[in-house]
Formats: structure tokens, C-alpha cells, sequence
């Protein structure tokens, strides 16, 4: 579903990335790690097609990546809610823009907000939500409009612990429902193994591929924060973590 090809990036005449090149299946969730300012949101806004790359390509199903568009949705690491709209109208903005009907854009927006469990919370403005409910609001929102892919930039890094890990089984269970290809950029080595099917690991500036490894068995809706005590699962991270750190570090890491 998405194909980067030797993407390079150059942000106030430094080297963010250099030649990156990848693929993530339809339907599989991609995680990518990397050092703080290696580049990793720059190249989500490449993929998204906000940003345009200095060399390289981005191919969604087949098609070059010209500029954003309704098949990519991108959630940023702070929730972006119409602060003015109810949680209901911000779900239904997206697909009353690109043309949905008034009980099209309903049906939608009641399946959404069952899967998010903020039914009871749909006549709420985005300040009256915790930070749980308006990271769960915004994904949906993005959802909403029913792209190809989602991209996901640090979308739990500002919960407390617990939230973090209730937030892990909701969106395995959103992705196993919804079967969108998906990429999420963390910082959080168990997070990223155990939300995808493959983990990218980045080096610092200029951000090149280091290590490339594919999680099994890939991650189903019946995973949970139990699956962080499973054998199988210790074995991955416990392999992720060896090959991390016989990985050489370049000198500006």
C-alpha cells in the first residue's frame, strides 16, 4: 500500500533524511523509531504529501504522493479538534467535505463513536474531554473520512501510563475493525512492537534505515497489555534489543 523510494530531505540546508526506502503491505501497521530530530514527523509529513522530498518518491496503492489528499490521514502528537464543534460535528466535518450524505455522514459517526466508546460523550466540546477521550477523538476524526492509510506521529506520548496502555487495546482493536495500513512513529521500543507488524529503526540525522525487523506473530485484537508479560513477546523485544545494540551508532548520534 505505501512504497518509499530513496527519499532525501534537506530542511534549512541540513540533511534530515538520506535515501530511505520501504514498503508496508495493505492492511499491516508499520512502527518507526529513531533518536529525538532524527526527522521521523518530516518524513510522515513526506508520506502525507505536505511536504514534498528533495529526491525520491512515495507511492500510495501504486499511485505518486503530488500532495495531501482524502486517501492519507495524518493525527498529529496533539489532538487537532474544532475547539467551537461538538465531538459529534468534529467526527462529521470530514465526510460532510467530501461529500457524504447527512445519514451517509450519521451512520458513520455512530459506528465511530461506538468503536471509541465515547457515545455519551458525543455532544461534548473537545475541552470538556480528558486527554484520553480527545486522542481517541482525534484519530477517529481522521478515520472518519476513511482513508487508505493513517498516520500516526507520537499519539501517546503526552498520557500517563495507564491511559497509554488502555490506548494500545483500543487502537489494536480500531485497526483490527477498520483493516486501515497504518504507520506510527514512537519513541516507545514495547509500543512499537506490539502495535505493529514490522518496525523500522532510524539513525540520527541524516535519518537512514538501521534495522529492520518484522514482529511475529503479528499483532491481533485479542493482544493486550498481557501480551507485554508473554514469552513469545519478551523473545521479540528481548531480539529487537540485542540487534539494537549491536547496531554501530553513527558519530552524530
Amino acid at each position: 500500500m505505501i512504497r518509499a523510494v530513496s527519499l532525501s530531505k534537506r530542511l534549512s540546508g541540513q540533511p534530515v533524511l538520506e535515501a530511505l526506502a520501504f514498503e508496508v503491505p495493505e492492511g499491516t501497521t508499520l512502527g518507526i523509531l529513531g533518536p529525538s530530530g532524527c526527522g521521523k514527523t518530516t518524513l510522515l509529513r513526506i508520506l502525507a504529501g505536505f511536504e514534498p522530498p528533495d529526491q525520491g518518491s512515495v507511492y500510495i496503492d501504486g499511485q505518486p504522493v503530488r500532495g495531501p489528499g482524502p486517501r492519507v490521514g495524518l493525527v498529529a502528537q496533539h489532538a487537532t479538534l474544532f475547539p467551537w464543534l461538538s465531538l459529534r460535528d468534529n467526527l462529521a466535518f470530514g465526510p460532510r467535505a467530501l461529500g457524504r450524505t447527512r445519514g451517509e455522514c450519521t451512520a458513520l459517526v455512530d459506528a465511530l463513536l461506538s468503536v471509541t466508546g465515547l457515545t455519551e460523550a458525543a455532544h461534548l466540546l473537545p475541552r470538556e474531554l480528558s486527554g484520553g477521550m480527545r486522542q481517541r477523538a482525534a484519530i477517529a476524526q481522521v478515520i472518519a473520512t476513511q482513508p487508505a492509510v493513517l498516520l500516526l506521529d507520537e499519539p501517546f506520548g503526552a498520557l500517563d501510563a495507564q491511559t497509554r496502555t488502555a490506548m494500545h487495546e483500543w487502537v489494536l482493536g480500531l485497526l483490527a475493525t477498520w483493516k486501515t495500513t497504518t504507520v506510527i512513529v514512537t519513541h516507545d521500543t514495547e509500543e512499537a512492537l506490539l502495535l505493529s507488524h514490522r518496525v523500522l529503526l532510524l539513525s540520527a540525522r541524516p535519518a537512514q534505515v538501521r534495522l529492520t525487523l518484522d514482529v511475529e506473530p503479528p499483532p491481533e485484537a485479542g493482544r493486550s497489555w498481557r501480551t507485554l508479560t508473554d514469552p513469545a513477546f519478551v523473545a521479540q523485544k528481548r531480539l529487537f534489543l540485542d540487534r539494537l545494540h549491536d547496531t554501530p551508532i553513527d558519530a552524530a548520534e
